[in-house]
């Protein structure tokens, strides 16, 4: 694989489509469908709400052979970059909950900071080795927020170079980290997210955990200010544990084209399974908003409030970091 080229946050993009969403071209459902149907629909017997036959089994079965129709025959919807609510909603924040709840048992804090409507710009920390952090902060928006919100995140060129990863991250609603696609998404009322320290931050030794990184050239304030929406720091602590980077292999990375080749105490030596993460105890907290509304248009070219701003959202992330490492007992519970 070629040297992955990682563009910075504020790099001007080509503009796509201006369409924001489009359909799926359909095609005619072919018979399988029904022959599932009909054999699903045969099995099913009288019996209590909750039970097997009952009406919840019904709706459930009912549910889920009109999502299958919908993915055979192309009859759904996708937006502009790709995002796929059906299927996020129905079958990846499924995939990743039990991860969340029972694996992580993540504590969420702070989330009547987001707004229940509109456009806003959640910057975060990054961690992990893996980014594992950005999809359990999705699954953290959607889930406690009274308006289940769906966060669209902002990710490094290197995600939509990998085969696979790249179509789940669209489908999932990930978009490229620049400037034109965040602000066309925060003009939208979306809910943007955004890990500024890139793979500085999740590729960091495990000996400089929860100290932040640089923040870049502060694009993301740049973006915030165009678009007027509120910045909201978030925290998140125990993603720094799951896989503890000891050592980086560099000259291994380079030949893989990847910004680092992690070695921890169990990867590479325990193979597949030194992938498997730590359960270790999550919490994110979401801080008190950052207003942009109240300056004028100009003030997004201006370098000193860019550097202000961005050095205000970093040193509250970074000082709730520090509070939430103290309150709590453990890594692992």
């Amino acid at each position: 694989m070629a040297d992955a080229k990682v563009i910075p946050f504020d790099e001007d993009r080509p503009r796509r489509r201006g369409a924001v969403a489009r359909r799926v071209r359909a095609v005619p459902a072919p018979e399988p469908v029904e022959a599932v149907e009909s054999a699903v629909e045969s099995a099913v017997e009288p019996g209590g709400e909750g039970g097997w036959g009952g009406p919840a089994w019904d709706r459930r079965i009912a549910g889920g052979l009109a999502f299958l129709r919908r993915r055979i025959t192309g009859d759904y919807e996708v937006d502009d970059f790709g995002y796929d609510k059906e299927l996020t909603d129905q079958v990846l924040m499924s995939l990743m909950r039990p991860l969340f709840d029972k694996y992580f048992r993540v504590e969420v804090k702070g989330m009547e900071n987001i707004p229940a409507e509109g456009g806003a710009l959640i910057v975060a920390n990054h961690s992990g080795t893996l980014p594992l952090d950005g999809l359990m902060l999705q699954v953290a928006v959607h889930d406690h927020h009274p308006a289940q919100r769906h966060l669209r995140l902002l990710a490094a060129d290197l995600v939509f170079m990998l085969p696979v990863v790249n179509e789940l991250a669209r489908k999932a609603g990930h978009t490229l980290a620049c400037s034109e696609d965040a602000q066309r998404l925060l003009e939208a009322g979306e809910l943007v997210g955004v890990m500024p320290e890139g793979f500085k931050g999740i590729g960091k030794p495990f000996g400089d955990r929860y100290k932040l990184q640089r923040f870049g050239r502060g694009g993301f304030v740049s973006t915030a200010l165009r678009a007027g929406t509120p910045i909201v720091p978030c925290s998140i602590v125990g993603a720094e544990e799951i896989y503890p980077m000891v050592g980086n292999a560099k000259t291994l990375a380079r030949l893989l084209g990847i910004p680092y080749f992690p070695i921890t105490p169990t990867f590479p030596w325990l193979g597949p399974l030194g992938a498997v993460p730590l359960p270790t105890k999550w919490t994110i907290q979401f801080g008190e908003p950052i207003a942009t509304d109240g300056y004028p248009a100009e003030a997004a070219e201006d370098p000193m409030l860019m550097f202000n701003l961005t050095d205000q959202v970093r040193e509250q992330i970074q000082h709730t970091l520090y509070k939430l490492l103290v309150q709590r007992r453990s890594v692992f519970f």
